[in-house]
């Protein structure tokens, strides 16, 4: 082998050598002429009339099959294949979504159903015609622009003369080669009210709309353009303590994809249920049943957190125009379907106008031809031309008021009249159908003076035949994000071993710590001093001598740790109290002042800022006189988790006991509710409902005469019958009228709750008793209107105390018959002033809050002035120079 070939040999080992093979030919734009097909032909609709091609065709063999009675939807797609060049089976599933969006085809037989997800029956079983809407909207051939169909035997059309949005009123999908297109289905009536608005120069917001209803937040719609997101919510409501019913569905799922996504959600252990149901027919009804002891609130936030049942829609508004692709929002696409829609009607007017007018024009010649007699002229000319020329010059006198010349054409009609018109001709009919010719023309042209004008009553026409019963489905709504932590079932048990410092799943032997789930964080605590924040696994190392162990709450500003711990091996003790809302997954963190030996020697974690009283002992050494004494948490500002706290001793203490329990150092919680979104917030969205320390309640109060009290939490749902949400307080009375169906008469009833936390009806069960009006007032004042009775004067309007018409008495108490008049109406009326005796609350003379006493500075000379900023939630906080520190040593 010579030196050469091997040389080869090396190269070819080390530098792979690769063939470029150029597409020359008919392959060179194969692949582009692919995708501008796909693009054009196939997925993408046309902006000028809102069709796919294959839809286009549809209508259009549709349009030649029409004689008003249903035809055979195989035989409509067999009749499209003359115009389309592609499949039975692409066109009748293009057929059967057309017809399940109920606008342009009257459907008869089984076209299936959206709801469920049931596919239509086979084409030869199933029927269809041209709605009467799709008759008068889409279909001119006047106006239509025609080509030759793709084998040439035929016409079809370029583009069909839509006069509506319909592109907009059905939406459309569809998936080319490198682009796609989602445009979202919108309310019809909606439309038609923006296209008004649009030619009357006003503004106008379009938001989609869905056949399938449910509830959504077009937030980020952003006009449909590329990068806007709809948030699609079924419509969940309690049917009972143990059952949930699900009654709308989001957009783009059905009853069946719904429903496995909740039993795949169920089967890994984010929700719990006991059995679902399915009740759809024509309306959906899917019956949840939930586990006894399970919040249904809870349960109908991890539904939108886990499941199906909360989707999100990526719309992309795609369009063909002049043979290219388009990306337009939805308020272009209206503006221009909307002069589109101005342009064809001016066509149609003018087609009409040159109609009348040719009408005009032959009536008129015809009357002059027979009231002058000119058809005798003709009786003694041999030759055609002789005809013509004849009849020429008779109209010449007469023909000075027509608005165009005489044709050879209008002279060739003119000799086909019969003579047994001629005979039967009557002058004045004559003269009565070209005056009627006239108002015709003057109507068109004062319409195409006023096209706009014209329009408008185009588009309300339109509103008022087909707008009834195509109301808005969908909810309009704005969201809250669901914290997937809080309302995830914790269905796995977390151990802790805290002498080696491991905590996990998967430690059954060692100390049950409390349920968790798969997503839960954990915080772990040490008794050198250190914190972190780790992920819930099987089996995780955090630290020796694990001394608190509990889930991570992010942002969460009420938990309060009270730590004293000692710094280093001889130095002094420091006590603080901090919250930690943010920190880093698996960063480990130093609560002491970060020298070795440091060691905790008290801590307790208090979920609502408790400030307890401890016990110090310290080792007898020395001159040491006192050897204990008491110290109050309380004293001690609430600070960041990097500050290094204020000194408790600068001798060694023995031991720390705890020596009374705490009340909580924090302000009140302050709760609003939000009437746009029905949830409570701390945030300050919507109307104040009060101030809540953990022991308060909530009362509620439905129209059906349920009432309840309940601890107000954020993720809360609420019944849309609602009409008192309020902070309870538990000696005022409420107060209630109400119609009593089984003795049909009127009732008063003053009652107290007497057991917290149930929910219970306070009027009678009878179907026909309704609740008139309820209050919360101390005193409250109720006008009572009578009715009129037959062959009486009507009854003055009666004022009443409540508060002295009836005692206090039980919530299952009847109550006192209020009247038994007619009643024609019973009014709230304002309430007499009251003066509340109940005793001040100890939390209300001296409220501690964080934020507050983290701005006194330098109002109290135990305050650290290294953490100024109370629950820091950057990281760098931990990273503070902690030297230079100010100290107050407590002895």
């Amino acid at each position: 082998m010579t030196e050469d070939q091997n040389d080869d040999l090396t190269n070819d080992k080390n530098e792979p050598q690769e063939t470029i093979t150029r597409v020359t030919g008919m392959y060179k734009d194969w692949f582009l002429d692919y995708a501008s097909y796909v693009i054009l032909e196939r997925a993408v609709p046309a902006i000028e009339d809102g069709f796919k091609p294959v839809q286009r065709r549809i209508m259009h063999s549709m349009k030649d099959l029409d004689d008003g009675r249903y035809n055979k939807v195989a035989n409509i797609v067999g009749h499209t294949m003359q115009y389309h060049p592609h499949g039975d089976a692409s066109i009748a599933d293009a057929m059967v979504q057309i017809g399940q969006k109920d606008l342009l085809i009257d459907t008869q037989g089984n076209w299936g159903n959206i709801l469920t997800g049931d596919r239509a029956a086979a084409s030869r079983y199933i029927e269809a015609r041209i709605s009467k809407f799709g008759l008068d909207v889409v279909f001119n051939p006047k106006i239509t622009e025609w080509q030759a169909s793709y084998d040439g035997r035929r016409k079809e059309p370029v583009n069909l003369p839509v006069m509506f949005p319909l592109l907009l009123a059905q939406g459309g999908e569809g998936i080319a080669v490198g682009l796609s297109t989602k445009i979202l289905p919108h309310n019809f009536i909606e439309l038609i009210d923006a296209s008004i608005k649009h030619l009357q120069g006003k503004r106008f917001t379009l938001l989609p709309d869905f056949p399938t209803a449910g509830i959504a937040d077009f937030s980020n719609y952003n006009d449909g353009l590329r990068g806007g997101k709809v948030r699609v919510r079924s419509k969940i409501s309690q049917l009972d303590k143990n059952t949930l019913v699900i009654t709308e569905l989001p957009f783009g799922t059905t009853t069946s994809s719904l429903i496995d996504s909740i039993l795949k959600a169920n089967e890994k252990g984010k929700i719990k249920v006991k059995k679902i149901e399915d009740n759809t027919a024509a309306e959906v009804e899917i019956l949840v049943h939930l586990p006894s002891g399970l919040s249904p609130d809870k349960t109908i936030d991890a539904l939108y957190a886990f499941t199906s049942c909360e989707s999100s829609i990526s719309p992309l508004g795609c369009v063909i125009e002049d043979n290219k692709p388009l990306f337009v929002g939805v308020t272009e696409m209206l503006r221009r379907s909307t002069d589109n829609t101005v342009q064809l009607l001016k066509q149609e007017l003018e087609i009409r106008l040159g109609e009348f007018e040719e009408q005009w024009h032959f009536a008129s010649l015809e009357r002059i031809f027979i009231e002058n007699r000119i058809y005798r002229d003709i009786e003694e000319e041999e030759t055609w031309d002789g005809v013509i020329s004849a009849i020429d010059n008779g109209l010449k006198p007469h023909i000075k008021h027509l608005k165009r010349a005489v044709t050879i054409e209008d002279i060739a009609r003119l000799t086909e009249i019969r003579i047994k018109r001629i005979s039967k001709f009557d002058i004045d009919k004559a003269q009565q159908k070209i005056d009627a010719l006239e108002d015709q023309i003057a109507e068109v042209k004062h319409h195409l003076a006023h096209l706009i004008d014209y329009a408008i009553a185009y588009f309300t026409r339109l509103k008022k035949e087909y707008g009834e019963g195509r109301e808005r489905k969908t909810e309009i709504r704005t969201f809250d994000d669901v914290d997937a932590t809080k309302v995830i079932i914790r269905n796995t048990k977390l151990y802790v071993n805290r002498e080696e410092g491991f905590i996990g799943t998967s430690l059954r032997r060692d100390e049950y710590v409390g349920d968790c789930s798969d997503i839960d964080d954990i915080i772990v605590f040490t008794k050198a001093g250190k914190m972190m924040v780790t992920k819930v696994d099987t089996k995780t190392f955090i630290g020796k001598d694990i001394i608190h162990v509990a889930i991570f709450k992010k942002k969460d500003k009420r938990t309060i740790y009270n730590m004293i711990y000692k710094d280093g091996a001889k130095g002094p003790s420091y006590i603080k109290r901090f919250a930690v809302t943010s920190v880093t997954r698996d960063r480990e963190y130093d609560l002491t002042n970060g020298n070795k030996g440091s060691v905790c020697l008290y801590f307790s974690a208090n979920p609502n800022g408790e400030a307890e009283v401890v016990s110090i002992n310290l080792r007898q050494a020395g001159s040491i006189k006192k050897l204990k004494w008491d110290l109050d948490f309380s004293d001690i500002l609430i600070k960041g988790r990097a500050s290094k706290g204020n000194v408790v001793t600068k001798y060694p203490i023995k031991r720390v006991e705890l020596k009374e329990k705490g009340v909580s150092t924090l302000k009140p919680r302050k709760i609003w509710f939000d009437d746009t979104v029905q949830r409570l917030n701390v945030d300050g969205r919507g109307e104040l409902i009060g101030e809540f320390r953990g022991e308060d309640k909530l009362l509620i109060i439905n129209q059906s005469g349920v009432i309840k009290t309940v601890t107000p939490e954020v993720t809360m749902h609420f019944d849309d019958d609602m009409i008192v949400m309020e902070k309870w307080e538990p000696k005022k009375p409420i107060s209630a009228i109400y119609f009593n169906g089984e003795k049909e008469l009127y009732y008063v009833k003053r009652f107290l709750i007497e057991q917290e936390g149930k929910e219970e009806s306070f009027i009678s069960e009878h179907p026909n008793s309704q609740l008139e009006i309820v209050s919360t007032d101390w005193k409250p004042m109720a006008e009572i209107v009578f009715a009129k009775e037959r062959g009486k004067e009507r009854k003055e309007n009666l004022e009443i105390n409540l508060e002295e018409f009836i005692d206090i008495k039980g919530l299952t108490a009847q109550g006192n018959q209020l009247t038994k008049d007619k009643v024609n109406q019973i009014n709230i009326l304002d309430p007499l002033p009251y003066e509340s005796n109940e005793a001040v609350h100890a939390d209300d003379l001296e409220v501690v809050d964080e934020q507050e006493m983290s701005k006194s500075n330098g109002s109290n000379q135990d305050q650290d002035r290294a953490a100024d900023k109370p629950n820091s939630s950057e990281d760098e906080d931990e990273d503070k120079d902690k030297d230079g520190e100010g100290q107050t040593t407590l002895f």
